[in-house]
Order: C-alpha cells, then structure tokens, then sequence
C-alpha cells in the first residue's frame, strides 16, 4: 500500500524527568495530536508507516521519548535520521529546569530517579545532563521549565502549537527577569535594561510593579527609555526577517533589570505592544513577578 508519511507531522518531545514532559503530551493532546508517552526509538519508522497507511489520517503526533527507555533510548539519532530520509516532518522539543528546582519537584512527588533509583537524585540528573547533551543540541526548541507552572507551561504549549500551518509563522517570546535571578536559559536575545533609572528607589513605588501605572509612566517617560525603545525596536524590525528566512519559528528574547519587578516588565510589555501590531505573534511572560506577587504551586 502506497503511504502517505509527507502529510506527517511529528514533534517528538523529551528533556529531563521533572521538567514538564508530562504537562507538554496532555497539552498536545487536547490540541489533537496522537500522543504516545515512552515509545522506544527504534519503532519510529514503522510507527511513521503505520500513520500514513491509517484510514483514520492521523497527520498529527506528539511522542515523549527518553531515557526511560533504556538502552533502546540510544538508537534515536539513527531514527531521527531515518525521518529525515524520508522527509517526515519533525520538531525536537526539550524541557529542562535548574537542577534545585527538580530535585524539589522528585522530593514533593517522592518519584525515584529513573538514572538513580537508588542513589541521590542529584547524582541521576547530573547523569542524565550528560547523555542528552547531543539531544539538546538537536533540539528546535528548548523551554527552562524552572519558573513555571503546569498551567503557564500548558498555555505556551499551547501557543506553540495550536496554530501552526504549513507556512510555519515566527513566534516571539518576551521574557522579563531580574539579574539577581540569574538569565533565563532557553533565550536567544538578551538585554540589560539597568542602565535606566530605577523606580525602585522612590518609596511610593517600591512595592508596584511594571504592570502599574505610576511605574509604567515614570520609565516610559524617561528620554533614554524612548531613544532606548527606538533603536531596539529598530534593530528588531531588521534582524526578524532574516530569522524567518532561515527557518527559525520561535525567537525567545529576554530584557532584564535588577530584581526583574519593574523596568523589564515595563519594557516589555511595550516591546509586546509593537510586535504585535508590527504583525508578529507575541508571547509575554515576566518570570520573575511571582516572585513578589506569588505565583501558588510551581510545576
């Protein structure tokens, strides 16, 4: 029987235990796709077969595979090449998170390791780093989970993937943080904003934040945020297209201030504003707000 695979889209999707793959299938699911959690690498192709031949033409599959899967986990690479012979669309997702954060998250679900299940957690995710290492770099887009919440990871998620076509659009990710956080990990663009004059130091802003309107008015009304905003925007408006000429769907980009509470969220709500009215679809996540405003249980 003749196949169909060219129709075929496949987002494979793994990282490391704890960072979300979970959250990443079931989002994927509900937006219909055909999700399998754990399939050994080495079924791909005849799973690729098996889907363009179904009279049910499924076009549409999310599949977590990692290191659960054993030794059967090492002939991946020769699967994912085995999809590029055949042309069979597919996009390499990898979640990761700081390693405090998933030792916590094994400590609250008292989950064993899979790389250590009888040694210390640490040691399994140190291992585990390691023998991604390439994946990660194979990877079309990689999301530091640290930050977020099963919901916040299920909307980006979401975003991602709920309106693709077969002209893949550019997405932008806005991300506000604080340098005393340290950088997010997983942005491409990155920009300190701590040259610029600091609501923090007034006392009757020192607990608002970016997403107020006093704070908002006193960076935006500053000459070096306009001239700022000017120029970034300028650079932005020339470097995008070339972006999508090469391929790229997603841009993360990334303006940090000191404690990530009031210039960045400022800026980039404004940066978000003009994006999108530029015709691009934005993203905005200011990561570490919850960190005053409190954000409930992480992910």
């Amino acid at each position: 029987m003749a196949t169909d695979a060219a129709k075929l889209t496949i987002v494979i999707i793994t990282g490391l235990s704890g960072a979300g793959k979970t959250t990443a299938i079931q989002s994927l699911e509900d937006l219909g796709y055909y999700t399998i959690d754990n399939l050994p690498p080495t079924l791909i192709p005849k799973f690729t077969e098996l889907c363009a031949q179904s009279e049910s033409k499924i076009d549409k599959v999310a599949l977590v595979i990692d290191i659960r899967g054993g030794h059967f986990f090492d002939t991946l690479a020769e699967s994912l090449n085995a999809l590029a012979a055949q042309r069979i669309a597919h996009e390499i997702l990898f979640l990761e998170a700081d390693d405090s954060v998933l030792v916590r998250r094994f400590k609250e679900s008292r989950r064993l390791h899979p790389l250590a299940p009888q040694g210390s957690v640490l040691e399994g995710i140190t291992l585990e780093r390691q023998l991604l290492e390439n994946l990660r770099g194979r990877a079309h887009k990689v999301i530091d989970t640290s930050g977020m919440t099963s919901r916040e990871l299920k909307r980006q998620i979401t975003e991602l993937f709920s309106s693709r076509s077969a002209t893949p659009r550019l997405t932008i990710t806005l991300v506000s943080f604080g340098y005393k956080y340290g950088t997010p990990l997983d942005a491409d663009l990155v920009m300190d904003v701590r040259f610029l004059p600091n609501p923090f130091y007034h006392a009757e802003m020192r607990e608002l934040t970016g997403l107020d309107e006093a704070v908002k008015r006193f960076v935006m009304d500053n000459r070096a945020t306009q001239a700022f905003l000017k120029r970034y925007l300028g650079m932005l408006k020339y470097l995008l297209p070339f972006y999508i000429r090469e391929g790229k769907t997603h841009l993360g980009i990334a303006l940090g201030c000191t404690g990530g509470q009031h210039r960045s969220v400022v800026l980039v709500e404004e940066l978000g504003e003009q994006l999108t009215a530029l015709g691009y679809r934005v993203l905005i996540k200011h990561r570490d707000l919850p960190r005053r405003q409190g954000a409930g249980e992480t992910l």
